[in-house]
C-alpha cells in the first residue's frame, strides 16, 4: 500500500512538474512575442533631391489634358511656337487661343479653359514645368491641370533684379514690361529718356501722346546672362543686374518715312555682336559695359527688318521679316530660303528652333512652316492613324 502510494506522489510530481515547465514556455514564447511585436523597426526613407523632386512633379503631371478641345489643324495666324520640357508642342495664335500637340494629338485651349485671353504673344517654361503664356490682356500659368492668371504688383518702387530663373514679360496692356519670380509679377519701368532730343519725338503730340513709347517687343538673354529690351519706339536698352545701357539709334525708333518697326528682337552673333532686328547695323559692347560701338550690318536691298530672329546650334544667324521672306547669315554670306506655299505672300511673325534643331515658322496669314533640308514646308498636323 505504501508503495502505491508513493508511486501515485511521484506520478502527481511529475505532472506538476510538466505543466510548470509548459506554462513557464508559453510565457516565455509571449513574452519573446512581445518583446518582438511592441516596437517595430521603422525603415528610414531615402532623402529625395530637389531634382528628384522636380522630376515627380512633372511625372505627376497628366499627361491628357482634360480640359481643352480636340482640333484637327491649326488657326491660321500662329504668331509664337514652342516646344516645352517634355518634348511637346505649343503654337499660340493670334485670336484663336492656344494650341498643344501631344505627338499626334491636336488640343485647343481658350478663354473658355481659363485663358485670360485668346491672342498670344509669348510662351515661356519655368524650372518646374510650368507653361506660361502671355496675352496682351495677362498672363496665364498653366500647371498641367488648369489655367490661373497671374496677378500684377504695381509699385512706386521698380522692384529691378535679374536672376537666372525669372521670367519676362512685354507687350500686353501697353506697360513696359513685367518680371516673374515664382511668386510674384511685378511691373517695371525703363528708364526714361529725352525722347525729343534722341529722335525728335514728341510724346506730348499725337500719335505719341495715345502710346506708350517705352511699350517692349522684344526680350532677349544673351550669353553673358543681361537681358535686353526693344521697345516700341524708344530704342534698346541692355540691363545687367546693376545699370542699363539705352541703344538711342534713329533706326529703332521713327524712321524718316514715318514707319515704325519697333524693336522686336535682339539676337547675338558667335563673334559677339548684336543684331537690334535690323539687318543694317551691328553693336560691339565695350569692355568696360557702360557703352557700345555701332558698326555695319549687311548690304542688302528692302526689306532692312526683322520681326524675328535666332542663332541656331551652329552659329548661323535666322531672321524672320514679316513679308521679305527668311534668311540665314553665316557670318559671311547672306542667303534667303524658299517658303514652299500655295499662297503668293507668306507674312512671317515668329522663328523658332526646337530641340531636334529643326526651324519653325510662325505666320499672320498661312499657319505653321517646319524646315526641311534648304526649305520650308506648310505643317499639318497627321491625324490619330499617323496620316
Amino acid at each position: 500500500m505504501k508503495k502505491i502510494i508513493s508511486i501515485f506522489i511521484l506520478m502527481l510530481v511529475l505532472v506538476g512538474g510538466m505543466v510548470f515547465s509548459f506554462t513557464q514556455f508559453n510565457n516565455n514564447l509571449i513574452a519573446n512575442c512581445e518583446i518582438k511585436t511592441e516596437t517595430p523597426k521603422k525603415s528610414i526613407p531615402k532623402p529625395i533631391s530637389a531634382d528628384e523632386k522636380k522630376s515627380e512633379q512633372k511625372q505627376t503631371k497628366a499627361e491628357t489634358l482634360e480640359i481643352g478641345k480636340s482640333a484637327s489643324e491649326l488657326h491660321t495666324k500662329i504668331w509664337r511656337i514652342f516646344q516645352d520640357s517634355k518634348g511637346k508642342y505649343w503654337f499660340g495664335s493670334d485670336g484663336k487661343g492656344i494650341y498643344y500637340l501631344n505627338g499626334n494629338e491636336l488640343k485647343q485651349f481658350t478663354t473658355v479653359d481659363g485663358l485670360v485671353n485668346d491672342s498670344i504673344r509669348d510662351i515661356q517654361e519655368d524650372v518646374d514645368g510650368t507653361i506660361y503664356i502671355e496675352t496682351h490682356k495677362g498672363i496665364s500659368k498653366f500647371d498641367g491641370r488648369k489655367f490661373t492668371t497671374l496677378k500684377v504688383i504695381r509699385s512706386s518702387d521698380n522692384q529691378w533684379k535679374l536672376e537666372p530663373n525669372d521670367l519676362w514679360f512685354g507687350f500686353y496692356d501697353a506697360n513696359d514690361l513685367y518680371r516673374y519670380d515664382g511668386d510674384s509679377l511685378y511691373e517695371l519701368k525703363l528708364p526714361r529718356q529725352d525722347l525729343k532730343k534722341a529722335f525728335g519725338i514728341d510724346t506730348l503730340i499725337s500719335p505719341f501722346n495715345r502710346y506708350n513709347p517705352y511699350s517692349v517687343y522684344g526680350v532677349n538673354k544673351d550669353k553673358d546672362g543681361n537681358i535686353w529690351f526693344g521697345t516700341f519706339i524708344a530704342g534698346a536698352f541692355r540691363y545687367d543686374g546693376k545699370s542699363f545701357l539705352w541703344f538711342d539709334e534713329k533706326e529703332l525708333s521713327t524712321l524718316p518715312d514715318g514707319r515704325v518697326p519697333a524693336v522686336r528682337s535682339i539676337i547675338q552673333d558667335k563673334d559677339g555682336y548684336f543684331w537690334l532686328s535690323n539687318f543694317k547695323s551691328k553693336y560691339k559692347i565695350e569692355a568696360s559695359g557702360s557703352a557700345y560701338k555701332k558698326l555695319k550690318g549687311i548690304e542688302k536691298d528692302h526689306p532692312h527688318y526683322f520681326n524675328s530672329g535666332l542663332s541656331d546650334n551652329k552659329g548661323n544667324l535666322w531672321m524672320a521679316t514679316y513679308s521679305g521672306g527668311v534668311w540665314k547669315y553665316d557670318g559671311k554670306t547672306l542667303s534667303k530660303f524658299e517658303i514652299n506655299s500655295e499662297i503668293e505672300d507668306v507674312l512671317l511673325v515668329s522663328i523658332y528652333q526646337d530641340k531636334k534643331g529643326i526651324l519653325w515658322l510662325g505666320t499672320d496669314n498661312d499657319g505653321v512652316y517646319k524646315q526641311n533640308g534648304d526649305k520650308f514646308e506648310k505643317f499639318k498636323v497627321k491625324n490619330k492613324s499617323g496620316q
